[in-house]
Parts: structure tokens; sequence; C-alpha cells
């Protein structure tokens, strides 16, 4: 098992060597820049060279990203004291229910919470502090559920209301008349709700060895389609029967005091499906002061990968990059100064693509959970495998569009 000594360890060397590839790539990108200017391209295996030099900081920061979240899990047991130690529930469902397919004792102890629902048929609610773990891994792995606001809900009819103005105000004296002040304006935003489910599988011989650490194997193995198809959801999903993604709804080049309520701003790059021929870069100073000062503390960079390898060649007018790799444990590469997350889901640059987000994600988009991930055990439809049905409801949904602007790569 991985101690913190080992962990802190690794994180030094991947940090160190992680910085070497950063000054390694500033040196290429120089000698290739200085090859366009005089030739008008650089050479081939300059530009090769920057591809994997690229590909190795991914790399590396993704493994000091990766150390760094490993180190922040609480440990697990293995095998039967995992059961033993989680309680007269835990114990009924990892012991009984998932490794032997017992549903007595589970069916009792849920008839005594007063759970709704005919168990034989929509499956046995998950322990809380399974649930707990898998929401865990999900954050760990969902990129817009590591940045947004996430609230529980107890129905599917959950409304938020949201100021779209504040009361006015004004100065008087001690003992002058008060006049009477208007009223915020409000409105009702309802993330779209959905189910997601996954069906992951093992072998019952798995379930019957003791050392299979089945609480960690169901945890991960939930987390990883459920973090896959809520990614894109939260990104692209069109609100029918998902939630609503931040890229779905329109867009619009007004600032915040002329825009309506719920449509994002965008930023155009003034050149269909790239950046700006010249001065690329200021071009996301431009996207950065979009939004307003008091959204920015805590504000990121959300696009994709290729979008990333991209960026990361800019310069601002002093020659200095605007992107720099993290290199410390827990630490995110940055853009501007502000962290950049990698969502894969994010659009590829193109004509009037939206593939660069910049905003406060904890304030501009609202992820629901309905309490509850319930599981369907299932060692029939495909033997010799024992499948568990799981399934949980997740919403979401934009509730302050000031807060998020967009960067789009077209002419207007």
């Amino acid at each position: 098992m991985r101690d913190d000594m080992t962990t802190a360890i690794e994180v030094k060397a991947a940090v160190e060597r992680l910085g070497k590839s950063f000054e390694t790539f500033k040196e290429t990108n120089d000698a290739a820049e200085i090859e366009r200017r005089s030739k008008g391209y650089a050479d081939q295996l300059i530009e090769e060279k920057l591809g994997r030099i690229g590909a190795e900081m991914d790399r590396l920061q993704a493994q000091v990203e990766g150390l760094a979240v490993a180190s922040n899990r609480p440990a697990l047991g293995l095998g039967g004291a995992l059961v033993a130690a989680g309680g007269e529930h835990k114990s009924a469902f990892l012991g009984g229910y998932v490794r032997k397919g017992l549903e007595r004792d589970l069916a009792q102890l849920e008839a005594k919470a007063l759970n709704t629902g005919v168990p034989a048929e929509g499956g046995y609610a998950v322990p809380l502090e399974i649930d707990h773990l898998i929401e865990q891994r999900l954050k760990d792995l969902s990129p817009i559920r590591s940045i947004a606001s996430v609230t529980q809900i107890g129905s599917a009819n959950y409304r938020k209301l949201i100021a779209k103005t504040g009361p006015a105000s004004g100065w008087v004296g001690e003992s002058d008349p008060r006049s009477e002040t208007t009223s915020p304006d409000f409105a009702e935003v309802a993330p779209p709700l959905g189910e997601i489910y996954a069906n992951p599988a093992a072998t019952q011989s798995m379930l019957d060895d003791a050392f299979f650490d089945v609480e960690n194997w169901l945890a991960t193995e939930l987390a990883q389609e459920f973090a896959q198809k809520e990614g894109a959801a939260f990104i692209n999903g069109d609100g029918i029967n998902k939630p609503k993604g931040f890229l779905t709804g329109t867009t619009s080049a007004s600032g915040d005091a002329s825009r309506a309520f719920g449509s994002l701003q965008h930023v155009a790059t003034g050149n269909a499906g790239a950046f700006p021929a010249s001065d690329p870069s200021d071009i996301l100073f431009d996207l950065m002061h979009s939004l307003k000062a008091g959204y920015r503390a805590g504000a990121q960079f959300v696009l994709n990968s290729a979008s990333l390898n991209i960026i990361r060649k800019f310069k601002d007018a002093d020659g200095d990059y605007l992107w720099r790799p993290g290199l410390a444990q827990g630490q995110s590469s940055t853009l501007l100064g502000f962290p950049v997350v990698e969502a894969e889901d994010m659009p590829a640059i193109g004509p009037d693509s939206l593939s660069v987000a910049f905003g406060n994600f904890a304030r501009g988009y609202l992820i629901t959970d309905r309490m509850g991930t319930r599981i369907l055990r299932d060692p029939y439809s495909n033997k010799p495998f024992v499948h568990f049905y799981t399934t949980k409801r997740v919403g979401g949904g934009v509730i302050n569009s000031d807060a998020i602007k967009l960067l789009k790569f077209a002419i207007a």
C-alpha cells in the first residue's frame, strides 16, 4: 500500500521533470519562432519535438495531479475488514448482496428505513458511505463537477430563485426620511434532471475472493462510467432527460448589462476557426477582462488538450509565456495566472466553435444530485459475469450567465 512518504517522493520527482520539460519546451518553441520569422515555417523536426515535449508535459502534469488526488483519498481496507467496519447496512450490502446475492437482510433494513419502491425490481440503495465515496471519485474524474457548485436535492422538482438585480439602496442622514426602494428582480431556474446508469461486471470468483476490494472496485467503476457521461452533458447536454450544458444555450456578443438573462456572452476571435493571425494572445486578455472582477477570483479556463497545445505557445508583449505548468502538489497548470481545467468534451477549434470557456463555475453552473444511488444485481444476463446495474439522478444548468464567458472562433 502506498504511504505518504512514497507519494511525496514521487510528486517531487514528477514536479522536477515537469519543470525541466517546460524549460526545454520554451527553448524549442523559441527556436521554432525564429525559423518561422526567417523562413516562414519551422523545421518539421522542431515541430515534432515540440509535440513530443507537449505530450510529456501533459503526462507529467496528469501524474502530479493524480498523485495529489490519491494522497487525499481516505484509506480503504480489504475484503472482510471493509464489510465489518461499515455498519449493518454496509455489511448487508457488500457482504451479503454484492458478493453473494443475498437480499433478505438488506430488504429488511430498507423496509425499516421506509425505503420506497420494490427492491426486487428497482434495486437497493447504496449505503451512504459508499455513495459518498463514489461522489468523491466523481469529483476527481469529472472536470466540470470539480469546479461547479454541487447541491443535494430530495425531489425532481427542484427550483432555485436567482436575483437578476439587487435591491435599490441610497444614502441618507441620520434623521432623514427613507424613501421606498425597488425590490430585486428574481428569475426561477430549474436545472434539467435525468437518470444516468452504469453496468459494471465482475466474475463470481472475483466476488468470492476475500481479498478482492469490492468497495473500492465498485466505487471506481461507477465513478469512471458516470464521470464520462455526466462530463459530456455538463458541457454539451441538450437538457432532455439529462443536464443542460453551458455551451448549449444561446450566446451573445452583448455585455452583461444588455444581454438577456440566461444567455452567455461570447468574445469573437475575429478569425473564423482560428485565433487572430497577429498577436493571438491578446484575445485571451479580452476574454479574461470580459468577466467582471468580482467573478475573476475563483475563475478557471476550460478547454480540451488540443486547444491547450496551441495556447501554451503564446507569449505576452514582454515575451513571457502565458501558460505555466503546475509545479507543486495539488496545483494545476495556469493560463494568465488562472487555473486550467482540461475537459476533452469541449469542442475542437473550428469555424464558429466555442472552444475556450473562462469563468467562475462555482457561481455560474449548478449540478444537482438526487439523493440516493441504487444497484440491481444481475447474475443471469451475461454468465459467468455478475452485472451491477446502477442508477442515479443528476441535473445541471447555468444559474448565473454573467459568471461564464466563451471564446468564439468566428469573425463576429
